[in-house]
């Protein structure tokens, strides 16, 4: 007798909103970070302690865990202003919350830190380093105004950034383990460099593959970080040392390599294996401080002693073949003219319509109501006595400060990480704190979760217990009773108050921050495009009879940069666009995961995000086959027709986001 197969339900999928909360980052341990939270936080509070100012080693302590929270891989003088804004922010906040506590009564109190959740979720649109400076100047701001101390302001302030200037003299000072070769000042930018040229090899090996996209994504992430290891601040207007005009030669002489491997994946056929192994060689000579040896011997131009039968040599691999050459000499050279970094400035005009813009108004008034709501609720929670023998009220506001930042991933996401982390910390702590000796116990678990703090910052939920366990052994430390339960209910508390307001209609239109980052990319994409295919001046002309497919376009012309030498203006250009799109998509994927009620305001905008990357990567191998044959290929033509008339369709068909890409 024959059995039919017992059919299994399929299981649910799983929501995107959790499916958020269980991913991790997945990255090498950074020994060196390890190494300088174990001795940034620990040693700030011993400090404090064998000084006598126990409150300003706690303050110094909370300085120094915050700092830690933003030392990421990259560049020493990157590192500068990473850890030095948002410390510096952290200390005006402290030193405004501290005198607006004792001076002010609750309700003016509530609404100073309101108008400052206003100011900093404004700030917080412009960029990375300005949202953790308006987070730090918010978190700060609360544990000035909700820990009374008997120290003046101005000492606190002080405190907390000697904290964080400690770790930033770490940063700059400790050489990376295991880093030997060359000035070790230049270790961060070198590993940043190499990771450029391996991300090159990648994507060459990935082209005509079913990788081949994911590949081109990981090039733009690369060239983003070495550009912000090699663009930190300096005294002069150019490197002042041989190692770092070397450092700054070999990126540039990744971008023409960038280039032509965006061009054979878009060509979607794959390459012979021993394209990828000059680019491989050159990322090992960056690590090394050395010259790349020989490389591999170019490919035969199209048309000389081909095999019968040979299919040509694609004009992109030429390319690849001109522009690895072209680095073999810069890397012979040791260092060339320093020109810059190929990038466009993002100046204080942009960084304040970010902030004034739809996106930076959306996150202030949702900013503004958490952190002053938040801020009321603890203060009549601790007129009420609810918190009970300590006088501690910041917990709940800094809370919801962290709660409500949109670039720590989706809200449903947050509030679940930050709930299960702080349980779980507090639970530990709890349980050392019945076992450590007190004061050398607690300062070495202060040390511990210091050095931990770079490797939990993989996951929100890991960070938060961390970062629990160090701050409720500062409140012991600092002679507070053990509070381990109170911070368990205000977290909870912290949690359904942003996720109340989070789903609260707001003035404007709702994902105004996904709209403004794919508005930029749209600016970006099209600039790009115009500066490739038309003279300036021209380009709707141009627009237009790509999408109409009149004769007459590009494809019967010499490109304008071919002989005029602007290839780092289209270089720039081209960094722009990507490096725009990779934040939209950022963006679009943490509003993707929200609950519906939230997701529902992006919809659309990953398909528009998809538009205009076919359109950035098909005006890559425009400028790419321009350079070899002065003409474009039907196939060219016919791609770029594609993409701007999906990008016009979309915006017709409702997607509200504005687009600059002229029909």
């Amino acid at each position: 007798m024959n059995r039919s197969p017992v059919s299994r339900p399929a299981l649910p999928a799983v929501p995107p909103w959790l499916a958020h909360a269980f991913r991790a980052q997945r990255e090498p341990v950074p020994w060196n970070a390890v190494c300088r939270g174990a001795l940034a936080a620990g040693p700030s509070l011993l400090a404090g302690m064998l000084l006598g100012r126990t409150a300003l080693g706690v303050l110094a302590a909370i300085g120094a865990m915050l700092a830690g929270i933003n030392d990421r891989p990259g560049g020493r003088r990157a590192s500068v202003r990473r850890l030095g804004v948002p410390a510096s922010a952290g200390a005006a906040g402290l030193l405004a919350g501290t005198y607006a506590g004792q001076g002010l009564t609750a309700v003016p109190l509530t609404l100073v830190l309101t108008a400052l959740g206003l100011a900093a979720g404004g700030i917080s649109a412009v960029g990375p380093v300005a949202s953790a400076a308006g987070t730090q100047l918010l978190v700060a701001a609360a544990i000035g105004a909700g820990m009374p101390a008997a120290d003046p302001g101005w000492q606190r302030a002080l405190a907390f950034l000697a904290g964080a200037g400690w770790l930033l003299v770490l940063r700059l000072v400790l050489p990376t383990p295991g880093s030997l070769a060359g000035d070790f000042r230049f270790d961060g930018e070198r590993a940043a460099v190499a990771g450029v040229y391996d991300a090159i090899a990648a994507l060459v090996e990935a082209a005509g593959g079913a990788h081949a996209t994911a590949r081109r994504a990981a090039l733009t992430a690369a060239l983003d970080h070495a550009q912000d290891a090699l663009a930190g601040p300096r005294l002069r207007g150019r490197p002042a040392c041989a190692a770092e005009r070397r450092l700054h030669a070999r990126f540039a002489a990744a971008l023409p390599l960038a280039e032509a491997a965006t061009a054979l994946c878009w060509a979607g056929e794959p390459v012979p294996a021993r394209a990828a192994q000059g680019p491989r060689r050159l990322a090992a000579a960056v690590r090394a401080d050395a010259g790349p040896g020989p490389l591999p011997a170019p490919h035969l131009p199209s048309g000389r002693l081909r095999a019968p039968g040979a299919p040509p040599v694609l004009p992109a691999l030429r390319a690849l073949d001109d522009a690895l050459l072209r680095a073999a000499e810069a890397f012979d050279r040791g260092e060339g003219a320093h020109r810059g970094l190929t990038v466009r400035r993002r100046g204080p005009r942009r960084a304040l319509r970010a902030a004034f813009g739809a996106g930076g108004r959306e996150y202030g008034l949702r900013v503004a109501l958490c952190f002053g709501a938040s801020a009321a609720i603890a203060q009549a929670l601790h007129h009420a006595r609810w918190y009970g023998p300590h006088t501690h009220w910041y917990w709940l506001p800094a809370t919801a400060v962290f709660l409500v930042k949109p670039d720590l991933g989706p809200l449903a996401s947050r509030v679940l990480c930050r709930a299960a982390g702080t349980v779980l910390g507090a639970l530990v702590f709890a349980g050392l704190a019945a076992l450590l000796p007190r004061p050398a116990g607690l300062i070495a678990l202060v040390a511990v979760c210091g050095a931990l703090i770079p490797v939990a910052t993989r996951h929100f939920a890991a960070l938060t217990a961390v970062v629990t366990v160090l701050v409720l052994a500062l409140i012991m430390a600092g002679g507070e009773p053990q509070a381990s339960a109170g911070r368990i209910g205000e977290t909870l508390l912290a949690c359904a108050l942003v996720l109340v307001v989070g789903h609260l209609p707001m003035p404007g239109e709702r994902g105004g921050g996904v709209r403004d980052r794919l508005a930029a990319a749209g600016g970006a994409a099209h600039a790009y495009l115009l500066h490739v295919l038309g003279p300036p001046g021209h380009g709707d002309r141009v627009e237009g009879r790509l999408l109409s497919g009149e004769p007459g376009g590009p494809a019967e012309r010499r490109a304008s940069f071919g002989e005029s030498g602007d290839r780092a203006e289209r270089w720039a250009l081209r960094r722009e666009a990507y490096r725009t799109l990779a934040e939209a998509r950022t963006a679009i994927s943490h509003a993707a995961a929200e609950l519906p009620a939230l997701a529902r305001h992006t919809e659309g905008t990953d398909a528009v995000a998809e538009a205009l990357e076919r359109l950035v990567d098909t005006t890559t191998a425009c400028a790419v086959h321009l350079d070899d044959t002065g003409r474009l290929t039907p196939r060219h033509l016919r791609r770029l027709r594609e993409a701007l008339a999906e990008l016009e369709r979309l915006e017709r068909g409702g997607v509200r986001v504005p687009l600059p890409v002229a029909a």
